[in-house]
């Protein structure tokens, strides 16, 4: 759903920039919250893989593919604060890098497949968990349902965005109908994706997810014929100090893998909006990208023949550039958190 320049108006698109720009400003102040010993190391991780998944487009219909936007996913992993700036990352180096999604329209991209996928989902997702067993099944089964509605979401917005601000006159009844029905079935493979993920982290180590936090499953024992709740087991050892290594290499490897060789089996189908500016004509004033003639443009990298090379190149660069851009991020993030007390006073991280 990456909007590129000249769809929307100047006016409307630098106002969704100053909206989207302050939204990421109240997450950068919020990740400081969400940003501790679990998930900090995570949230660069996080970003590089929402990077990678998103160049695996999948059929949806005739001639359409879809890919995952990733605001659900982020949200419920490292938190919805941490979960926009994630989304956001990833669309900063797709625009600069790889000329997907207009510069002109960055904002609106935040707006839209950031901001408005990481809230609807999180806020489902909440709802969700507020009327469901307090389990981890239920943790997977509210993942799958929020990113199924985030993704139709996001289309709503893109309609209200361009019924306000879009260059070409077009019934607005007509795209609302293309976009909503084409991201319906695009949110499927999106809650898909969501659930499986999730799924696999909670698995293997449920401290790290976001979402999961303060979930408890009690031991019961048989005494005396009757089912009896054990005392609350400790843990062996602080979450602080257990490592993140292990997950976060094979975050990083399997990324790595879908980036630099999965995605050159993705499908070659225009994705939904893509499809539906064509079909509608809403893509009839697009302008050409200002990274058009970056050497990773389209992602590929210039002057590479082989087009299998030529695209698993790119995605290992772009996985490593969102890794640093993001882990970056979040650093600066921790660290403004570990020196702020509540009380106003500064501390330095040895202290926390």
């Amino acid at each position: 759903m990456h909007v590129p320049d000249g769809f929307i108006d100047a006016p409307v698109s630098a106002a969704a920039g100053v909206v989207a720009a302050g939204a990421v400003a109240v997450s950068l102040r919020g990740a400081r919250r969400e940003l501790d010993e679990r998930t900090a190391p995570l949230a660069g991780l996080v970003a590089a893989f929402i990077f990678a998944v998103q160049m695996l487009n999948f059929p949806v219909a005739a001639g359409t593919s879809g890919h995952l936007l990733g605001g659900a996913l982020a949200a419920i992993l490292v938190g919805p604060y941490t979960g926009v700036l994630c989304v956001t990352v990833v669309l900063l180096m797709q625009g600069i890098l790889f000329a997907d999604g207009g510069l002109t329209a960055l904002g609106v991209n935040v707006l839209d497949m950031g901001i408005t996928t990481t809230v609807v989902a999180y806020a489902l997702f909440r709802g969700l968990l507020g009327v469901l067993p307090r389990t981890r099944r239920s943790v997977t089964a509210a993942s799958f349902v929020a990113a199924l509605v985030s993704v139709p979401a996001a289309a709503c917005v893109f309609t209200l965005i361009y019924w306000i601000g879009g260059t070409t006159d077009i019934p607005i009844g007509k795209v609302f109908t293309a976009m909503v029905g084409v991201h319906v079935l695009i949110g499927i493979g999106e809650a898909v994706i969501t659930a499986l993920t999730v799924g696999a982290v909670i698995a293997v180590r449920p401290d790290l997810v976001h979402g999961a936090r303060g979930l408890t499953t009690s031991l019961k024992l048989r005494v005396d014929g009757e089912l009896v709740e054990a005392p609350a087991r400790q843990p062996l050892a602080p979450v602080a100090a257990r490592s993140h290594r292990g997950i976060w290499a094979t975050g990083l490897v399997t990324a790595l893998v879908l980036a630099g060789f999965v995605s050159y089996y993705a499908s070659a189908n225009p994705d939904g909006l893509e499809k539906v500016a064509a079909d509608q004509g809403i893509d009839k004033k697009t302008e050409e990208h200002a990274a058009k003639d970056s050497p990773l443009a389209d992602y590929g990298v210039k002057d590479v023949s082989s087009a299998r090379i030529s695209g698993g190149l790119a995605g290992v660069i772009g996985v490593g550039a969102t890794i640093v851009v993001g882990s970056g991020v979040f650093y600066v993030v921790r660290r403004r958190r570990t020196q702020d007390a509540p009380d106003g006073t500064t501390r330095t991280s040895e202290n926390v």
